[in-house]
This record gives structure tokens, C-alpha cells and sequence, in this order.
């Protein structure tokens, strides 16, 4: 017995001591990598603008110091290269951008700023050039302000239009036996109405088309810009499928050079004047917008603009990068509002909304800060249902034309598995003192006066988002109610009905807050910063992975999507403000 407990005793030692060896090889390599790592920038540059990895606008920072040494050194994010863009107009040493292969993660109002910023930097002389094997249509929408587009001679682009696809789940709600109890207020509050039809509505079917047009229009109008196309012509191409080969997109003038990555490569050789049989110089957009943000010119004056970035679904708690929660949003507030420094605050919202809750406690913050200083939002991607009751009372509100924005609405949901107990044998048996005190339970049918009492918490949050809305936007409250029901905009139609108040981006934003706060020079401070604990920060591990990856290795990307999209419905339990539906413009 002593023998094996010894035996024990050495493993657990062994392996205490693996273990505070990774950690310390970890920490010391936080320590003197990271920011201590240089980018050098050779003179005769081409940046290579790869966006695969970078979605958020952005990139997160967080307030222990210790979880910062380990995040990803050149974390950045789309504000960030699109500032790195700028600055590279006026490098000496950047001579182009090449855009190659590249694997678009961002939306479409990112994809917009991103454009406006290629579009720019070209006026400098400067060259932008695209290649790719195969182009789908929101990499060749961005792709398209580029100079010189290639094309592989066995590739294909896919230039047809949008569309969305809804599922519906009343059948196999049916079939299964769990059911979801739905309540809501908003005739285009469709984010409900798989539950409920088997078929799309046609207020639904109105609304979808109205954005899809809206946003099509958009994206047409930007390329027809860049390639000297008539709209009218590239609906045309859409239509048919005009472009769908190499040589039909060259014929169509959609690109113009058929070749390999090699003979892109000579062709850039040849603008920089550099022998084919030598490489030239590169610097990736993430050094080079890394390089920007650790060494490049900042303002001397004291005076700043907070740029508070609210992005993904809204829900309690915290809040990370990749989602909104009242902790850090309204500690950045509160903080941006204390300092005398920070003159105005830029609001950039992309979220399709989420808790109610969250959203007024957030939608509070906000008008208490107003009262102190400028606050003036910026959308991204998706400004809708909560992400718009975030916004609607700020002093100036700016969209891209392809935002998606509106999505007045409210509604609850409540999983029931009555059907499904029944079939399976299960009795569910309830016992109280008072009438209302078992509350609701997803194992007995839903009671009338739980109905009733659900209709009335949906109908109160629909007032006072209504409300809200109105106040913020200066209309009367039957005037927003004929635009809201639930009903999702285009940035474009929502200038034209009040709610948004102009066309533009993050800079466009900038310029109102400084405006508005009198001041000319300033510099920016990002928030938020992620109050995580260190725990939280493993969770991006290798070793500690969640099962979603294996799940997604087994039944692919596509059918993960599906499975995921039902698990987040049946988890949005409780009264919502979230936007109708999911947009994917591939």
C-alpha cells in the first residue's frame, strides 16, 4: 500500500509540475512576445488584405492585465484596418494592396466601409488589386473597387441577387411533441412565425423583399460605380447568370484578366518593377494595422471622442467581443461620462438585438450620458429591434445604406414539452396554495391567465419601446407604431422615414460627435474593456474547447448552422426585442 501511494504521490507531482511548467512557458511567453514584438515595413510594400480571420469590428481589450498578455497579439479589428488603410495612403513605403483569396468574414455595412477606405486609398496612385479561384458575391462586392480584378481560368463567381430562406418548424413541433408557446406584439415580428406556420406570411414575405431589394440596390450601385457598369445591365447578369465562368465575367466586364496566382503575382512584380525571378516585398493587413495602433501618430490634444462598441446579441451579464451585456456597456458609459477629457461619444452599434431587459437598462445609461455629452451612434451590420432601442434616443443617428435596422418589436417564448411527457408516459402532477403560484411549467399545458399575463408583459415592452422611440426621434407615438410592428429597414429607407438621421460611417459619426462637442482636434479611446476573470480566458483553449467544433467536424458547417439556429430558438425563453430573421449574403 505504501508502495502505491508513493507511486500516486509521484504522478500527481509529475503532473502538478507539466502543469505549472505550460502555464509558466505561457506566461513568459506573454511577457516578452506580444507588444514587445516589432513590424517591420520594407519599402516597396504590398499590404495583403486577408479577412478571413477578421469579423468583429472590434477586436476587444480587457481590464486585467495579465488576461491582455494573453490574448492574441495582433488581435485587431475591421475599425482597426480600415484606420491602417488611411494611414497607408500616406506610407511612402505601401505601394499597393493585393486582395488574394480572400475568404470574407465580414457583413455587409462592413464590406461598405471597407470599400469607401480601398476607394480612398486609391486616389493616392496607389495600385489595389483582387484574385481569386472563385468569388462569391459579398467577397466580389468588395473585391470590385479594385483596379484590376483576376479571375482563375477554372474558377467560377457568383453574381445572382439575394435571398433568404426561412425555415418553419410547425410540423415538426407536432411530430415531436414540444411545442413552443408563442406571444408577441408586431405583425412582421416573424422571428416567431416558424413556430406558428408552415409557410411565410405575407407581411413577412413583403418585408424581406422591401430589405432584400434595398440592400441589392445598394451593392449594385457600389459596383456599377467601380466597374463602369449600368445597374440595369448587372440585373441583367444576375438574372441570368451571365457571369458564372471565367470568361462569361470577363465578357461582362466583371473582371478583367483571366490567369493563375502566379501570373498575378508577375503582374504585380511588373507594376513594382521587380525581376520575376524575385519576390517582392509584403506586409499582412493584421502586422501592418498592428504597426498602426502601437507606433503610428496620435493626437497631442487632450480632448477625446469614447468609441463604444456594442456588438453581436444582447444579454445580461458582462459582455465579451462577440456579444452585448449591461456590465460592460454601462460601466464604458458611465466611465466615458466621468472623464472631463472625453468630449462626445460615438455609439457603434451591429447587433440584431436580444433581451429586453438588458436593452433598457442599456437604452438608460445612454440618455443619463446624453445629458452630460454628445452621444451619436454609428451602425454597422445590423442595428435592429434592441440594437435600435440602444440607439433611438441618441442626438444623431448614422447608417450605412445596407444596414439592417428597425425590427420595432417584441415577443416571448415558452418551450413546452406537454405533448411530447404524454406520449412518453410521464404525468406531471402540481400542488399550490394560490392560483398563480406554480408560475409556468413546460411539463402542463400553458394556463389562460399565464397567456394573459405573458400578452401583457409583451404588450408593456412594445409601449415603452414605441415610447422610447419616439421620444428619442421626436415623433408621435402613432407614427412610430405605423413603422415599427416588427418591421425591418434598410439604412436607406430608414433616413427616408426618421429613423436614422443620415447616410455614413464610423467616421462620418466622428466628425457629428466633434461637431457637436466644439472641439477640432481629438483622439479616439476604445471601449469596452472586458472585466473576464481568468478562468474565462482558457475557455479559447485548444485543450478546453467546447464540444460545437467536434459537432461541427461530424455533420458539417451547414447542417451545424441549421442545429444551431433551432438551439438558439428554443433558448430564447422570455420576452425579446431581436430582429425578425438572419440575413446571409453569401
Amino acid at each position: 500500500m505504501r508502495f502505491l501511494g508513493n507511486v500516486l504521490a509521484t504522478i500527481v507531482g509529475l503532473f502538478l509540475f507539466m502543469m505549472i511548467f505550460f502555464f509558466g512557458i505561457l506566461i513568459i511567453g506573454a511577457l516578452f512576445g506580444g507588444d514587445s514584438e516589432t513590424v517591420t515595413v520594407k519599402s516597396d510594400s504590398v499590404i495583403e488584405l486577408d479577412l478571413e480571420n477578421i469579423s468583429n469590428d472590434y477586436a476587444g481589450k480587457y481590464k486585467d492585465p495579465l488576461i491582455t498578455l494573453f490574448s492574441e497579439g495582433k488581435n485587431v479589428g475591421i475599425s482597426d484596418v480600415i484606420d491602417a488603410i488611411k494611414n497607408a495612403k500616406e506610407d511612402s513605403d505601401i505601394k499597393g494592396i493585393s486582395i488574394l483569396n480572400n475568404h470574407f468574414m465580414p457583413g455587409m455595412a462592413q464590406s461598405k466601409a471597407l470599400r469607401d477606405a480601398l476607394e480612398d486609398f486609391k486616389k493616392s496612385g496607389k495600385f489595389v488589386v483582387a484574385y481569386a479561384d472563385y468569388y462569391t458575391q459579398k467577397e466580389y462586392y468588395m473585391n470590385s473597387v479594385a483596379d484590376t480584378i483576376y479571375l482563375n481560368p477554372v474558377g467560377q463567381m457568383d453574381f445572382k441577387g439575394l435571398s433568404s430562406e426561412l425555415m418553419f418548424f410547425k410540423d415538426l413541433q407536432e411530430k415531436s411533441g414540444v411545442k413552443m408557446e408563442v406571444i408577441r406584439h408586431g405583425k412582421y415580428k416573424s422571428a416567431v412565425e416558424p413556430f406558428l406556420e408552415n409557410k411565410m406570411s405575407d407581411a413577412n414575405r413583403e418585408q424581406i423583399s422591401t430589405l432584400l431589394n434595398s440592400v441589392w440596390n445598394s451593392v449594385a450601385t457600389d459596383i456599377s460605380k467601380s466597374r463602369n457598369i449600368p445597374v440595369s445591365q448587372l440585373n441583367v447578369i444576375a438574372d441570368g447568370l451571365l457571369a458564372r465562368t471565367p470568361e462569361m465575367a470577363k465578357s461582362q466586364k466583371l473582371v478583367d484578366k483571366i490567369g493563375y496566382e502566379d501570373e498575378y503575382h508577375n503582374g504585380i512584380r511588373k507594376a513594382l518593377k521587380v525581376k520575376k525571378d524575385e519576390d517582392y516585398n509584403t506586409v499582412s493587413i493584421a502586422d501592418y494595422a498592428f504597426k498602426y495602433l502601437t507606433t503610428g501618430k496620435k493626437s497631442s490634444s487632450k480632448d477625446k471622442i469614447a468609441v463604444i462598441y456594442a456588438q453581436g446579441e444582447i444579454t445580461s451579464g458582462e459582455g465579451d467581443v462577440n456579444y452585448i451585456g449591461e456590465g460592460s456597456m454601462r460601466r464604458s458609459l458611465q466611465e466615458a461620462r466621468k472623464d472631463k477629457n472625453v468630449k462626445a461619444i460615438v455609439l457603434r452599434i451591429d447587433s440584431p438585438g436580444g433581451s429586453a431587459l438588458t436593452s433598457e437598462l442599456i437604452w438608460r445609461e445612454v440618455e443619463l450620458t446624453k445629458k452630460v455629452k454628445p452621444v451619436v451612434v454609428s451602425m454597422g451590420n445590423y442595428a435592429a429591434s434592441g440594437g435600435y432601442y440602444l440607439a433611438c434616443n441618441a442626438n444623431k443617428i448614422f447608417a450605412e445604406e445596407n444596414t439592417i435596422t428597425g425590427s420595432i418589436g417584441v415577443f416571448g417564448m415558452l418551450p413546452n414539452f406537454t405533448t411530447l411527457t404524454n406520449r412518453i408516459g410521464i404525468n406531471v402532477e402540481q400542488v399550490s396554495t394560490h392560483k398563480n403560484a406554480a408560475d409556468y411549467s413546460p411539463f402542463v399545458p400553458l394556463s389562460d391567465n399565464m397567456r394573459n399575463f405573458t400578452q401583457e408583459s409583451v404588450e408593456q415592452v412594445y409601449t415603452t419601446f414605441v415610447q422610447r422611440v419616439a421620444a428619442g426621434r421626436k415623433m408621435t407615438f402613432e407614427q412610430v407604431d405605423a413603422i415599427a410592428q416588427g418591421r425591418v429597414w434598410a439604412g436607406s429607407e430608414a433616413v427616408k422615414i426618421g429613423l436614422v438621421d443620415k447616410i455614413g460611417g464610423l467616421d462620418a459619426a466622428l466628425k457629428e460627435a466633434s461637431a457637436l462637442a466644439k472641439i477640432k482636434e481629438y483622439k479616439t479611446q476604445n471601449f469596452p474593456e472586458y472585466d473576464k476573470t481568468f478562468g474565462e480566458m482558457f475557455a479559447g483553449f485548444p485543450f478546453a474547447q467546447t464540444k460545437e467544433n467536434l459537432i461541427k467536424e461530424e455533420i458539417g458547417e451547414e447542417n451545424y448552422l441549421i442545429l444551431n439556429e433551432i438551439k438558439k430558438m428554443n433558448a430564447q425563453t422570455g420576452i425579446q426585442t431581436k430582429m425578425s430573421f438572419n440575413i446571409n449574403i453569401k
